[in-house]
């Protein structure tokens, strides 16, 4: 599939909302930033594209769930040590689906003290206050 049809078929999958004020995290490999997928991508984000050169390496702009969700579905749609995809996918649906809204608040409040974290240390090294 060409660059430029990807991006057909994401667009139309995107809401008016999510093109106008949404923002598009490109991940910067090699193969996705030639000339051509760079228009393709800049047609539909415009200045809502976050790409190379445009976003520090690395960059600490993680989520919440970067902190502790993800890591925490990993270790239990892997408990069991499913053995094929369809074992993987079942485990992931059911561990997703098991996730209550308090572990989603819990998750949220982590992030909220790890930026105030940050703010109170100005910006500077700050995990070995967490």
């Amino acid at each position: 599939m060409l660059a430029c049809e990807v991006w057909d078929v994401a667009a139309n999958q995107l809401d008016d909302e999510e093109l106008s004020i949404g923002y598009f995290q490109h991940d910067g490999a090699t193969s996705h930033t030639s000339h051509a997928s760079m228009a393709e991508i800049q047609s539909f984000f415009g200045d809502g594209l976050i790409s190379k050169g445009l976003w520090p390496p690395r960059s600490p702009d993680l989520t919440p769930p970067d902190y502790f969700l993800w890591g925490y579905l990993k270790w239990r749609v892997y408990q069991n040590k499913p053995r094929t995809i369809d074992a993987l996918k079942a485990n992931t649906t059911e561990e997703i689906q098991a996730v209550t809204s308090d572990v989603l608040a819990r998750t949220f409040q982590n992030m909220a003290r790890r930026v105030q974290s940050c703010l109170d240390a100005n910006g500077g090294h700050f995990q070995h206050m967490l």
